[in-house]
């Protein structure tokens, strides 16, 4: 039987027979059956519609054209969102100083999309229906990135800039039809990923594509210019969102997140039974991310976007918007590198409008603009202020104990071991609550788990660095590792859990 969806959910029911057949929600099968459109409809970019055979208009205006067919079919009419956001901040954009425009737009981007989650909080609390808050979170990015790069290229001077400021600084208005066909091409409509406007202009008018070359027999000295093909890059991903999908259907069912809110798990089971099963269950539930984002990014590709040069072979990579590195995150041997690894077009977002442009608390407010863009569940909160808590504690433990094991190989090769299997139990037990949502479950979870974590973080920050001595890497020897270890052993044994 097929899962429901709730009546909150206004897109197509056309497929609704398909879903019955497979037993998966309506608004599910319309996810797939959009994107598995836009893949085909993709290639068009390279192949029908390629800049060398049509205007930029024309490009602008079939992105623009399929991408309100799209959410229509899967939103019905809660697809007036798509363009009243944008337009919004769009008239901001034509009307205000640059010198306070940027601000201006975040302000109206963010409310606008706060309202809309707050009224699907309202009407349809805790569900996992695909819902037109989704692409509402990528166009905000993208109209406050772009906001923001005019504030750099009207009103401050080159003196003034990052050198990634400058890479993306525009100093020309858009008109009506680059500015909607940036905000809500179809490409990157339903999951992103989010890219800066040079990089979509890039794209409109193929310069992203251009790789000059000078071969050795050519005549003159004469420079050709060769296009990479994606297509081993998006036939790789689509295999790859597959199994994704097909690890996420089977699997997700038989560890639900709901359990961790039961007596019996909350108060029969150790504390390593816990984290074990919310290590598994938040696994499985990242893999739903895994598919919708290895998917956008075959389709992106498959019309031309996300070429990032070439490596070290000469093999063309298709990389440059992707968001997530799966073996990256699930391998990392530290918190820093699973957080850079996960959402790369949101952290690229938050670092361009947030983090380099502010002297004070800069971790804080990133962490907390991330948590107003997500929505008002109260686990988003407890998620980043547990970021944010666990960031600064690794920080602190890596800088205090990490030279200790740079020695030789063999300590390396422990620490990095430690690491790892302490960066996976931090992960289950900072982000189930950014899966359970609900304040009271989570609190009393972490209750019936002593906040231990918690602690331990918070006496890293404190009482770690005042024990134990900080050294030059590659100048610790075996004698004064043993030594400080045993000076700090009974502080140390709490807090390794924590230092990456």
């Amino acid at each position: 039987m097929a899962q429901t969806v709730s009546d909150y959910y206004d897109g197509s029911r056309l497929f609704s027979g398909l879903s019955e057949y497979l037993g998966i929600s309506v608004d599910k099968v319309n996810f797939v059956i959009s994107q598995f459109v836009a893949l085909l409809l993709a290639s068009l970019f390279r192949s029908v519609l390629h800049p060398s055979k049509t205007s930029a208009a024309t490009r602008h205006v079939f992105g623009l054209v399929v991408a309100l067919f799209i959410g229509y079919f899967c939103f019905g009419t809660q697809a007036i969102h798509l363009a009243a956001l944008p337009a919004a901040c769009y008239i901001v954009i034509r009307t205000q100083s640059p010198e306070i425009m940027q601000r201006m737009v975040l302000a109206v981007s963010l409310f606008y999309l706060s309202l809309i989650h707050l009224h699907r909080q309202i009407y349809d609390y805790g569900s996992y229906n695909l819902d037109i808050t989704g692409p509402l979170m990528v166009i905000t990015q993208k109209v406050t990135s772009l906001a923001f790069n005019l504030h750099d290229g009207l009103a401050r001077t080159q003196e003034e800039l990052s050198k990634s400021q400058k890479l993306y600084a525009v100093t020309k208005l858009p008109s009506a039809l680059e500015y909607f066909s940036f905000a809500l091409h179809f490409p990157s409509l339903m999951a992103g990923p989010s890219m800066f406007y040079k990089d979509y202009m890039d794209f409109i008018d193929g310069s992203n594509l251009k790789s000059p070359v000078m071969p050795d027999n050519a005549p003159d000295n004469r420079t050709i210019v060769i296009e990479p093909s994606p297509i081993r890059a998006v036939c790789k991903k689509a295999v790859l969102a597959v199994m994704c999908a097909a690890l996420f259907v089977k699997f997700l069912p038989m560890f639900p997140i709901s359990r961790v809110k039961e007596d019996d798990f909350v108060e029969n089971t150790s504390f390593t039974q816990k984290i074990l099963y919310l290590y598994i269950c938040t696994a499985l539930v990242r893999f739903k991310y895994y598919f919708a984002w290895t998917v956008a990014d075959a389709i992106c590709n498959n019309a031309g976007i996300g070429y990032n040069g070439v490596d070290e072979s000469g093999t063309p990579k298709w990389d440059k918007f992707t968001n997530v590195d799966i073996f990256k995150f699930e391998c990392a041997t530290n918190l820093r590198e699973s957080i850079e690894a996960w959402n790369l077009g949101t952290n690229r977002w938050l670092r361009m409008i947030v983090y380099e442009r502010v002297t004070k608390y800069s971790m804080i407010l990133t962490y907390s603009l991330s948590a107003i863009w997500h929505g008002f569940y109260p686990g988003y909160y407890i998620t980043f202020a547990n970021g944010a808590l666990f960031t600064y504690a690794s920080r602190v433990m890596r800088k205090t104990v990490r030279n200790y094991f740079l020695a030789n190989a063999e300590t390396k090769f422990f620490y990095d071991g430690v690491t790892f299997v302490v960066t996976r139990i931090l992960m289950a037990y900072m982000v189930f609550t950014f899966v359970l949502l609900e304040f009271w479950p989570c609190i009393r979870l972490y209750m019936h788990m002593y906040w231990c974590l918690h602690l331990c973080a918070l006496m890293a920050i404190f009482f770690v660095p005042k024990i134990i001595p900080k050294t030059v890497a590659g100048q610790a020897s075996k004698s004064s590792i043993a030594q400080a270890f045993v000076q700090a052993r009974p502080i140390t044994n709490g807090v390794t859990r924590h230092h990456d």
